[in-house]
């Protein structure tokens, strides 16, 4: 059974059992208190007239008395205590039937329903002591056929009331199905059209209402926006990877077939291919380990946000590329104060690694650290010497495998660059919530300032 027709049969079904519960219980409770009402005024009627009962002196005056008091459609009877079955009684015109009912005498007071021939009677019995000291009963017996018609015909209003209610109630149901299952009839045709085309789609939001089948909308639509951006990264990697893994692969084949040839004949051959197959596993190693960070999801990276100096971060980082690569590489503050950030300190510095990279790739003169302060937090500029890059095309650098030109290119240097470095450095920079801004002027060199806000801001910390 599917999940609507569940909806409409469940929902029906228990709102039919309340609805009859429910006029069971008022049908249950009126003819209670109407059966109690009726049978308390004829008590009443009845302790009134034994009241002048007992005043009467002989039969003939009883007899009055019991026609004067006797119940529209029932009967009064004074039965006295040694009376066995018979006593005096009086009934309506329309009750005489009634007169041929034994009397039972009772020395207590008793108030009930009863059926007499088919039909339903109140019946009351209160003792007296008569004028004359003896113990007696006044029983009196009225019909209640009134009040059975007045309950039948409370039970057909109930019952057409139900009637009329159940049948809109039964359309609602069908309505309401329709309507929980809109949003997820849409989730699944949106899912099988993505099974068949293979593109990823989104639902279309109806409505400004924030109830769960919105939330749940949403919540598809965020699962698949992740999904495509997954699977994105990962077509992504893969296109990339086999790109650019062919070049460095190509030159450590080519090698290793010269060195089968003649490695063993030419001394120099040998240094010269060991050399280039030794730089190419190098550069694949650190292009490989960048397109793993880069088709990892950012939602996966940790940022761990700590107080951060700027000044000594970046004197220690410089004193480490000076070691590594025998390069000059000056620090100033450009501040008197020290300047003191909130940021990931092991992606700052990667994020520093890459352009001091940049700077050391591209240019063979004295490489520029600046640490300062500005109005939207601290920063860290590097300045190179190099060929610079067009205007027209620094937006551009920071799309994934780009260079600008020949000059740029892997080729220049053993150790090159894939078009990587960047598109990393801009992704981190993100990631601790501080901005990546590039000048260059063609001929003079580039400046790379990484602006870090100096608290983090709320909801980015992880």
């Amino acid at each position: 059974m599917k999940l609507r027709s569940k909806i409409h049969l469940y929902s029906s079904v228990l709102f039919t059992v309340l609805l009859l519960l429910a006029n069971a219980t008022v049908y249950t409770m009126f003819s209670s208190m109407m059966l109690e009402r009726e049978l308390n005024n004829l008590a009443a009627e009845t302790r009134q007239a034994a009241t002048a009962l007992r005043q009467a002196d002989h039969n003939a005056a009883l007899v009055e008395l019991l026609r004067a008091y006797v119940p529209l459609n029932g009967m009064l009877r004074w039965v006295p205590e040694e009376a066995d079955g018979g006593g005096t009684l009086v009934t309506s015109a329309s009750e005489t039937d009634l007169s041929g009912q034994a009397a039972v005498y009772s020395s207590e007071q008793k108030q009930h329903r009863l059926n007499i021939a088919r039909k339903s009677y109140g019946f009351v019995s209160i003792p007296v002591i008569g004028g004359d000291g003896a113990v007696a009963n006044v029983q009196a017996t009225a019909s209640l056929e009134e009040l059975k018609e007045l309950l039948r015909i409370l039970r057909l209003v109930l019952i057409s009331v139900s009637a009329a209610v159940l049948i809109p109630v039964l359309v609602s149901s069908v309505v309401l199905g329709k309507v929980l299952m809109r949003p997820i009839s849409a989730m699944t045709r949106t899912m099988r059209q993505i099974a068949r085309s293979g593109e990823f789609v989104k639902l279309k939001q109806q409505g400004r209402s924030r109830d769960e089948l919105v939330e749940m909308g949403e919540t598809f639509n965020e699962m698949i926006g992740l999904l495509e951006d997954s699977f994105a990264k990962q077509e992504q990697f893969v296109s990339n990877a086999s790109h650019e893994l062919k070049t460095p692969l190509t030159i450590i084949e080519s090698y290793a077939s010269l060195l089968k040839r003649r490695g063993l004949d030419r001394p120099e051959l040998f240094e010269e291919s060991i050399e280039a197959i030794h730089s190419e596993a190098v550069r694949m190693k650190g292009m490989t380990e960048r397109l793993l960070l880069l088709a990892t999801s950012r939602r996966e990276w940790k940022v761990e946000r700590e107080p951060l100096e700027l000044l000594p971060f970046a004197e220690q980082t410089a004193e480490f590329f000076r070691s590594a690569y025998k390069r000059d590489v000056r620090v100033a503050a450009l501040d008197l104060a020290d300047v003191t950030v909130s940021t990931d300190q092991g992606m700052l510095k990667q994020i520093l690694f890459i352009l001091l990279d940049n700077a050391r790739k591209y240019s063979s003169e004295m490489i520029q650290i600046d640490v300062g302060r500005e109005d939207k937090g601290g920063y860290i500029r590097v300045t190179d010497r190099g060929i610079g890059i067009p205007a027209e095309e620094l937006k551009q650098v920071f799309e994934r495998f780009y260079r600008v030109d020949k000059a740029r290119s892997r080729d220049q240097e053993p150790v090159g660059g894939a078009g990587l470095g960047l598109s990393l450095g801009k992704e981190l920079a993100q990631a601790i919530s501080a901005e990546l801004v590039l000048e260059s002027v063609p001929g003079v060199g580039t400046t790379a300032t990484i602006v870090i806000p100096i608290e983090a801001p709320a909801g980015r910390s992880q």
